[in-house]
């Protein structure tokens, strides 16, 4: 006897844009739902019978790469079954679990909102209004290819772009660097440069450590008297057991390492193994810094031997030849630079909301446990004054002379060890060199002819000559949902002398594939053989040898395929240049063999796909980074100008005179130090405005990786989407939990639950991340897109984006 599981129904705000509720019937039936899978009879046990179990991992962009276990019957999957291949009471050999996300990940193959025929946008339609009709996969290829091929030859490779995403990074095939590789094969495209997550941070890492600038590893945490989290929520973004989430349960449950949080939000990370949150106001950890360590130099608890030894610019005694007298980190607390202003604890108070007395009681804690494990989070750096946020915390990891020592920390969030298996590569050689900043790609689009390297951060040129006028997006909701302002991305890709084909490959009809003229369905990740290596698991390595489970439905066909095609109708040349005359599979075969040639004690190819999973702890015990320059400078010198960790930059100093920045926006210049800087619709800006007095901040959310797995019943129903306000807040306008809201900024709206609660700093409200852009007739945004609320104005130095800079109301629906 079978039963029948059925997902449950779609909303019908989404469905209306999509066109399905709305009328136009072509897309209904070009992508006609699977709304439930028939599952076999039970075995005696209750578990279903299956005819084979595959090996292969959620690869969502969390961090984590889980494996999982796929039960098949009939050509249908009707179970996911955890890693059972550890040990869970040696730790570092556990189960690598996955969590709720890759669990369900059932729901995401059978979604309603599957791809199964390639679409193209309807003749007289505008991008945006849903309508498609279904094509075949020849006449797609052969029209793409044209459409490439015009591109080139009319504009140049420069005009070729391929999207950020991040829905198969934690894929090795299956991973934007494959349409990277595409690209350059026929010749090359704009570069787009850094990421989504992290890209002030990264900025602020090259000019202050000349590079990487990762912290000790989460299990190196036992080593550590004290840990010091700026915003860092492993808990929620890196939840499963082959995250950091099932580490920092286990050190703090073997070690006991006293923890504090500081964080607008009373993070699951601070609720979990938090032994004290500190709430400060978004965006002013830089002053909180500044007046931690004007107790720390007041009181002589800094490192004063390795500032003198490893640093340049804290004290006017190290600055660089040629930097005024005054200009150093120590000038800058005691008043004494150009500003004037002496930066106490009574002066950070005013501006973070942290009591000057929890300041210098702070202050002392950190500087006197030694070692003191410091990280910070990536979410305080995607701000106005983003570079100088993560500097900041670079620096207090200077000053308590924390880095490169065992239990210690520099600032950044936590690394760990990976096997020593090889990437899928790219070519040799990058036929074009020039890229953007990834957040400037809809500028780039817009006015991309008018770009240049000291206004729009433009790299490897002084200036675009054309803007972006063919693009691909693959696995990315990036578009319209991690972007920023969707409403104005809507307007900007309506102008078809502009963007003239946009080509969307996913495997779902996201709020990001409805703006595309051709969506071509991917095949998914359980159906397509790939080598997956762990990224955030603390000193265990592992990889996963993943196999397809079951076929793709309907016409769906795997991305290396799909680009194959492409390539041969273009240029078999270029076809040949991207394959180098090997299938998907023998691509996975080759990476695994280079690998195994180096270790020849890892298992055959052939017992490696049988046990799904192997791993190996760390030789070297723990993952301090720079350990070899705190050991000897002089030998190990950093990548930076002096060979030293530089808190002042010679090189900010020379940018802050040159670069182009816009007048109207507060705070958009360059600093040489890490200072504090007050920016546009920051605190500062909210306690003076009426019409927008609340802060607004995104999250992360268990049920989500960015936008991946929001369209699945089960998470919606165990994390429903709510904005989160003090009580404080809440009660001023007369709100209680669970009550309809709308929240406006500056650039749109968006319609939601209130989530009345103490977990957050007065001031201050925070939208989980991740949920699908959906605007209703009057515009406002139904699926409560944090993103939809956010500026497309950019960080002054890496041009990184700003979606925790928001200032906003909420009001009653």
């Amino acid at each position: 006897m079978s039963t029948f599981k059925a997902a449950n129904p779609t909303r019908r705000s989404f469905l209306k844009w999509s066109g399905i509720a709305g009328g136009a019937a072509t897309l209904a039936a070009a992508s006609t739902p699977t709304r439930g899978v028939l599952i076999p009879a039970a075995n005696a046990d209750g578990t279903p019978s299956a005819d084979k179990t595959v090996w292969n991992a959620c690869t969502v962009n969390c961090g984590s790469r889980c494996p999982l276990r796929l039960q098949v019957k009939d050509g249908v999957v009707v179970r996911i079954l955890p890693d059972n291949s550890g040990d869970d009471s040696d730790f570092g050999n556990h189960n690598i679990r996955a969590c709720v996300r890759g669990r369900s990940i059932r729901e995401k193959i059978y979604s309603p909102h599957r791809l199964k025929k390639p679409l193209k946008r309807k003749a007289g339609t505008k991008r945006g209004d849903g309508e498609y009709e279904e094509i075949s996969w020849n006449q797609a290829f052969d029209e793409i290819a044209d459409a490439m091929r015009h591109t080139i030859d009319t504009y140049g490779n420069e005009a070729l772009y391929a999207n950020n995403g991040t829905g198969t990074t934690g894929g090795n095939m299956l991973h934007r660097r494959l349409v990277w590789r595409f690209f350059d094969a026929a010749g090359g495209c704009l570069q787009p440069l850094r990421n989504y997550s992290n890209a002030a941070a990264i900025v602020a890492g090259t000019y202050q450590y000349g590079g990487a600038y990762t912290s000790n590893s989460t299990v190196d945490a036992q080593n550590s008297k004290l840990q010091v989290m700026f915003g860092l929520n492993q808990a929620e973004t890196r939840m499963s057991g082959g995250g950091e989430l099932y580490n920092i349960l286990q050190i703090k449950k073997k070690y006991g390492v006293k923890t504090i949080v500081i964080d607008p939000r009373y993070s699951e990370t601070a609720l979990t193994i938090g032994d004290e949150w500190i709430a400060l106001r978004p965006g002013t950890d830089a002053a909180l810094v500044a007046g931690l360590v004007h107790v720390m130099v007041a009181e002589g608890l800094h490192d004063q031997d390795f500032l003198d030894t490893h640093c340049v610019g804290f004290d006017d005694d190290h600055l660089p030849d040629g930097a005024p007298s005054g200009s150093s980190y120590r000038a800058y607390l005691e008043g004494d630079g150009p500003d004037g202003i002496e930066k106490t604890p009574e002066w950070a108070a005013e501006i973070t909301g942290v009591p000057a007395d929890r300041i210098r009681q702070l202050a002392r804690e950190i500087a006197t446990a030694k070692p003191c494990a410091i990280t910070a989070g990536w979410g305080l750096q995607r701000r106005a004054n983003g570079e100088n946020q993560s500097r900041s915390i670079f620096t207090l990891a200077a000053v308590t002379g924390n880095i490169g020592v065992p239990g210690g920390g520099t600032g950044g969030w936590t690394t760990s060890y990976a096997m020593p298996l090889p990437t899928f590569p790219d070519l040799a050689e990058k036929p074009i060199t020039v890229g953007i900043p990834v957040f400037k790609w809809s500028d780039a689009v817009d006015h991309g002819e008018k770009f240049t390297a000291k206004r729009d951060g433009v790299e490897g040129a002084d200036r675009l000559h054309v803007g972006i006028k063919f693009m691909i997006s693959y696995a990315a909701n990036t578009i319209m949902n991690q972007h920023a302002d969707p409403d104005r991305i809507r307007e900007i890709l309506a102008d078809e002398s502009k963007l003239e084909t946009l080509v969307v490959i996913d495997t779902l009809m996201t709020a990001s594939a409805k703006m595309a003229d051709y969506i071509l369905p991917d095949a998914m990740s359980v159906e397509q053989p790939d080598l997956v290596k762990n990224e955030d698991s603390g000193e265990t390595g592992y990889a996963i040898y993943a196999q397809p489970a079951i076929d793709p439905p309907g016409d769906a066909k795997p991305v290396y395929e799909i680009l194959c095609e492409i390539l041969e109708r273009l240029d078999p040349a270029a076809l040949e240049r991207f394959t180098e005359g090997h299938t998907q599979q023998e691509w996975v075969s080759q990476m695994y063999s280079e690998g195994r040639s180096e270790h020849p004690e890892y298992p055959t190819e052939e017992e490696f796909a049988q046990q799904g999973v192997i791993r190996e702890i760390n030789p070297d015990g723990f993952t301090v980074p720079f350990k070899d320059f705190r050991d000897d400078p002089q030998a190990n010198p950093l990548e930076t100008p002096s060979g030293k960790i530089e808190i002042y930059s010679e090189q900010l100093a020379t940018m802050a005179e040159e670069w182009e920045f816009d007048p109207d926006l507060t705070g958009d210049r360059i600093t040489a130090l890490p200072e504090y800087v007050e920016s546009w619709e920051g605190s500062e800006e909210a306690a003076a405005s009426s019409e927008y007095p609340l802060q607004c901040i995104d999250h992360h959310t268990k049920g989500r990786t960015h936008s991946s797995y929001w369209e699945q019943p089960w998470i919606m129903e165990a994390h429903p989407q709510h904005v989160w306000m003090n009580p404080v807040d809440a009660e001023a306008r007369g709100l209680s939990t669970d009550e309809r809201i709308q929240v406006t900024s500056r650039r749109g709206a968006i319609r939601s639950l209130a989530f009345v609660t103490g977990r957050i700093a007065p001031g201050v409200i925070s939208i989980p991340q991740g949920a699908w852009y959906s605007p209703g007739d009057d515009g406002v945004d139904d699926g409560a897109c944090a993103s939809t609320l956010a500026s497309l104005n950019a960080t002054p130095v890496a041009k990184g984006n700003t979606q925790q800079q928001i200032i906003a109301q909420v009001k009653r629906i």
